[in-house]
């Protein structure tokens, strides 16, 4: 009876396609070569560059050529994506404004940027100004008279923060050659264009900005006529001063438009003289009012929350994201010890105990003591190899500008879409639908036989590949520390993570007394057998519901019907005579033309959630996290506790049904009035991993603590009620 050699020799052809779904990601590697990355990666200089929120393109325009007294307008156009922003000169509550670093030649002096107006754009609470959809960013030059060259060579640095929910901040370097006798009249249009939405400057006259208390009273004088009745925009150059998203008053007192604003609690500045932008529909006018009045003192709320403030003191003085933690940061010791201990954790996880308990059994075959080491070596060298390509794989995309962390390619709807119909093959064959000898020459399975040992190495890939997307206990700190590194130090500390997951197979071949407990053969391995292939199913419904949180309803639906067709056609195949042909033609039609019409569904990623939402586990009394949310609600002196996690991390799900929902747990959080906030890491998200960097960890989950005053406390990643209920006991 040979039963549990048939998944052996499975191993063969999908081992591709777990190293597929392991390794390489086709977007993560795209982007990381484009041309502009993550602040701190370097690319080719060109004259356009773009990202997945943004094309960037530096334009020029010259209407009288490039002569000597002659002004030429050099600009940055940014084309955002919908539902994505960049920031006006006075970003409100959050955000940065574009920089540009011009490097032109000898006798060339640019001047500041030109703003166009911004427009008012709500985030929750807060209001930042910026800009949306297309907008030019002008920049006037004035050509020295001792220029004289055939061509005008410029070259600019540009770095720009674009945020949606989340904020990536982002840079490119830009070229252009401008003959000295064009006057780029293509790109006049779009010049002309962006100065008409420009704020035309007025004088002063009798405008003024009055200090009253805890407000300013705005008046405005000498208004275009067609303003007066109208409701303007309001836009103050000048940042930190009011409060952007604050209810504020306007009325016409005859010719003079007045406001009273409220000022920001953290206001940060005091001029002598205020900048403002009022605008009704395309007409902006600008005046620099004079303040009257003496300002109150600026409020102490307006400095950093302490544990941010020494966050970035640590990370300015040491160049690496700091560790916040409740505990000393770990050696390198401690963490290989960590990491040997996740990664022997690690086969407890429901997809991969399977995979262990079926490699272990099949010991009952192998009398030879030889062989079964050799089988050992294989299979730990198999898992060791692969997480060291992983590791590399991930410093390597990070050093690129990436912001990766571990579990990286469970972010990527087709890598959990492969891992799907893998796991549905690996059940089928464990079920007994099909044998995979059937499916290939005698030939080639008479191969696999004999090569026992190769069979051993691609189930410790098949294995990693399962089990990479899982962070258990000891693992998470090593990881973040790890990250930190020089590249063999850290790859040592994957390395460990792969002997840990390797040892107890290793142990199986290498101690005598281990086999000679295991059980003689017998019927009972095919039930055994085909009982594995339910964990199998599970893990395709757990994978299936991960899909449903990144591509919606449609991609779980898509995904199943894909899987059923993948069945039939399997089943097809194990028929024979004229059936076979006929069934497996009619199937594979079936799948390949699915494949076409509703397979795009499984890979397209759904919206953001806009709000909280049951799917996430988002329900009554959790908020979405947003970058700079746990600052504001810790300057407001309330205690925070974050849940990073992702649908595809088991942990999560688990912590998330028991501990989280736990009676006693939800009334320490009232009684404490703390604020909870998700981090959902489902889908790549550049602001979580930066979140999670700084807190020297680098997958989920993680579980923290913010209290005004003290450093974050990061839980355990297997959370206790009792762990919990006493950190809520030190609030």
């Amino acid at each position: 009876m040979n039963v549990l050699p048939t998944f052996s020799r499975l191993s063969w052809p999908i081992a591709a396609l777990a190293i597929l779904a392991a390794l390489p990601l086709g977007a993560h590697a795209q982007s990381a070569s484009t041309s502009v990355t993550a602040l701190g990666s370097r690319s080719a200089a060109k004259a356009v560059v773009t990202t997945d929120q943004v094309r960037a393109e530096l334009l020029a325009w010259a209407p009288d050529g490039v002569a000597p007294g002659k002004q030429v307008w050099l600009g940055l156009q940014l084309d955002h994506q919908p539902e994505w922003h960049t920031y006006w000169k006075n970003s409100g509550d959050s955000g940065l404004p574009t920089v540009l670093e011009w490097k032109l030649p000898a006798g060339l002096d640019a001047g500041e940027i030109a703003w166009p107006t911004p427009k008012k754009i709500p985030i929750g609470t807060l209001a930042n100004y910026g800009y949306e959809k297309t907008v030019l960013l002008p920049v006037p030059v004035t050509v020295a008279q001792t220029f004289n060259s055939s061509q005008l060579d410029v070259k600019l640095k540009a770095s720009w923060l674009v945020c949606r929910k989340e904020c990536i901040p982002q840079e490119g370097e830009f070229s252009l050659s401008i003959p000295a006798r064009s006057s780029l009249g293509t790109s006049g249009r779009i010049f002309q264009d962006t100065f008409a939405a420009t704020p035309k400057a007025l004088p002063t006259g009798n405008s003024q900005v009055t200090v009253e208390g805890q407000a300013i009273k705005v008046s405005l004088a000498g208004l275009p006529a067609a303003l007066q009745g109208k409701t303007l925009e309001f836009f103050p150059e000048t940042g930190g001063v009011i409060e952007p998203a604050g209810k504020w008053q306007q009325a016409w007192q005859g010719a003079v438009w007045t406001a009273n604003v409220p000022l920001s609690a953290q206001r940060s500045e005091s001029p002598g003289a205020m900048p403002l932008v009022v605008a009704f529909n395309d007409a902006a006018y600008r005046i620099e009012a004079p303040v009257k009045n003496e300002w109150p003192k600026v409020a102490a709320a307006a400095t950093l929350p302490p544990a941010l403030e020494a966050a970035l003191k640590a990370n300015a003085s040491s160049g690496a994201a700091p560790i916040q933690n409740n505990t000393s940061p770990i050696g390198l010791v401690a963490a290989l010890m960590g990491a040997l201990l996740g990664g022997l954790i690690l086969n407890l996880m429901p997809c991969v105990f399977p995979v262990l308990a079926i490699k272990v059994v099949g010991f009952v075959h192998v009398k030879d003591r030889a062989s079964r080491m050799r089988s050992g070596l294989a299979y730990t060298a198999g898992v060791v190899l692969s997480f060291l390509a992983l590791g590399t794989l991930l410093l390597v995309l990070r050093a690129a500008g990436e912001q990766l962390g571990w579990g990286f390619q469970l972010q990527s709807p087709a890598v959990v879409a492969a891992l799907a119909a893998l796991f549905t093959l690996m059940g089928l064959n464990m079920a007994g639908l099909f044998e995979f000898g059937s499916f290939v020459p005698g030939r080639l399975a008479g191969a696999q036989a004999k090569n026992p040992t190769v069979n051993a190495f691609l189930s410790g890939v098949l294995a990693t590949a399962i089990a990479s997307p899982c962070t258990a206990p000891f693992m998470g700190a090593s990881l973040g520390y790890a990250i930190g590194l020089p590249a063999v130090e850290a790859l040592a500390v994957f390395a460990a993570i792969g002997i840990g997951m390797a040892l107890p197979y290793l142990a199986a071949s290498v101690i005598p007394a281990v086999a000679h407990v295991l059980p003689r053969p017998g019927a009972w391995m095919v039930t055994f057998r085909q009982l594995m292939a339910f964990p199998m199913f599970a893990t395709v419904a757990w994978l299936v519901w991960v899909i449903g949180q990144q591509s919606g309803i449609d991609g779980a639906g898509a995904l199943l019907g894909l899987l059923v067709l993948m069945a039939l056609a399997i089943w097809a195949f194990t028929q024979s005579g004229r059936a076979r042909v006929a069934l497996s033609t009619v199937s594979v039609v079936l799948l390949a033309a699915a494949l076409w019409s509703f397979g795009p569904n499984v890979v397209k990623l759904m919206d953001a959630p806009s709000s909280s939402q049951a799917a996430n586990g988002v329900g009554v009394g959790w908020q979405n996290w947003e970058p700079g949310r746990v600052d504001q609600l810790t300057a407001q002196g309330q205690s925070v506790f974050v849940d990073f996690t992702a649908a595809w991390c088991v942990t999560c799900q688990y912590n998330k049904k028991t501990t989280l929902a736990n009676a006693d747990v939800l009334a320490d959080i009232a009684a404490k009035k703390v604020a909870l906030l998700r981090a959902d890491w489902t889908r790549r998200d550049p602001a979580v991993t930066a979140a999670l960097t700084q807190l020297g960890r680098n997958g989920v989950p993680v579980y923290v603590i913010y209290k005004p005053g003290r450093a974050p406390v990061v839980l355990s990643e297997i959370l206790s009620v009792s762990e919990v209920r006493a950190e809520l006991a030190k609030l």
